[in-house]
């Protein structure tokens, strides 16, 4: 653990290094007014078992920068960035390597690198840096592949596949875009306006044009019914991928959930208490950090200076690894969280048998 102060310009900050085992500590720099260290440890642990479930040589860390506003302006990011780069250059990259999080850009992961005079200090970067663009949609793109691989399982055609997306950013848009190309209907998209639903199937692009055109997926021109967007979760679907909002899910509301699979492509989007009580109702469930790690694996393929063919190859290689053998290990109780989790573990106590707890 590295605390930083830094009176000059009013910084605060730490960085939590949870386990180095598999490697380097790999874990964005949270920006907030709120961010305290008992949070940022809690997201490292959270990152060593996600990177050790996504089988990269990153172990886990995190840090945080208390800022001294809500939204803090860019030339006072660039202020906080510059000054936390400095003090923790030492420990940049060889135990850890930074990235982007809340408030926190490529631009300032631009900043953070030239500061620290290494590429390689950091992952999230601008493309003519050697970055990998979010734009690129890696994390939906490994959404998609832990859907088939789970439709699989379940014995589900994707072509004949019901499909709802709760949220359509970059994660819900592109699972959805994967998803649509192979076949699956959409018939439900939400955001934060509302949820656009028919029963026949709604047009991707046509989707994608009213989100960037008119400001949400509520503005869709073809047929449509709008509901509210928590309703996604009640839709008569096969699949429902949460792609936004944590704790979408609560347990009062666990009977009222119809899809046979969810894949989390969000972050915590539901308790645990509630993943163990729809796998009870027979209802599989992939969790966040095996779904959605498309993400830090692309992160890796950065970190190595590799090509955006290379970060599809492999998250798609990963992620269908991944997905196969949690469900292999869950296949009698369909408590996938358990199986992920005592696959990441074993990951990591191969390398280092006394070097993490639960």
């Amino acid at each position: 653990m590295f605390i930083v102060h830094n009176p000059k310009v009013g910084l605060r900050g730490f960085v939590v290094i949870d386990n180095t085992a598999l490697g380097p500590g790999k874990g964005g720099i949270r920006l907030t007014r709120t961010v305290t260290l008992e949070e940022v440890a809690k997201l490292a642990r959270a990152m060593t078992w996600k990177n050790a479930l996504a089988d990269i040589p990153f172990g886990g860390a995190k840090a945080g920068i208390v800022a001294d506003s809500d939204v803090p302006t860019r030339e006072r990011k660039a202020e906080l960035i510059n000054a936390f780069a400095q003090a923790i250059r030492h420990i940049v990259p060889e135990l850890y390597i930074a990235g982007p999080d809340m408030n926190v850009t490529q631009e300032e992961m631009r900043i953070f690198a030239e500061t620290v005079g290494n590429m390689k200090a950091c992952t999230g970067k601008p493309k003519e840096l050697g970055g990998l663009p979010h734009e690129l949609g890696s994390t939906g793109f490994g959404v998609f592949h832990a859907t088939r691989v789970a439709a699989d399982f379940l014995g589900l055609e994707l072509s004949d596949a019901r499909v709802a997306i709760e949220g359509f950013g970059n994660v819900g848009s592109f699972a959805g875009k994967f998803l649509s190309e192979a076949g699956a209907k959409l018939v439900g998209v939400s955001d934060i306006e509302g949820l656009v639903y028919n029963e026949n199937g709604l047009n991707y692009e046509m989707l994608i044009e009213a989100r960037d055109k008119r400001g949400s997926v509520i503005e869709y021109e073809g047929k449509k019914k709008i509901l509210p967007n928590h309703d996604i979760i009640k839709l008569d679907v096969d699949i429902l991928v949460t792609a936004a909002i944590p704790n979408l899910i609560q347990a009062h509301e666990a009977g009222l959930v119809k899809a046979k699979l969810i894949v989390e492509g969000s972050n915590i989007p539901m308790t645990q208490k509630v993943e163990e009580m729809l796998a009870q109702r027979g209802i599989l469930i992939i969790p966040d950090f095996v779904a959605n790690a498309g993400g830090v694996i692309s992160s890796y393929v950065e970190y190595i200076g590799g090509t955006e063919q290379k970060m599809f190859r492999l998250v798609k290689e990963k992620i269908t690894k991944n997905t196969k053998m949690v469900l292999e290990r869950s296949a009698e109780t369909l408590h996938t969280r358990a199986a992920a989790l005592a696959i990441a573990r074993e990951r990591v106590l191969k390398k280092c048998g006394w070097c993490v707890d639960s």
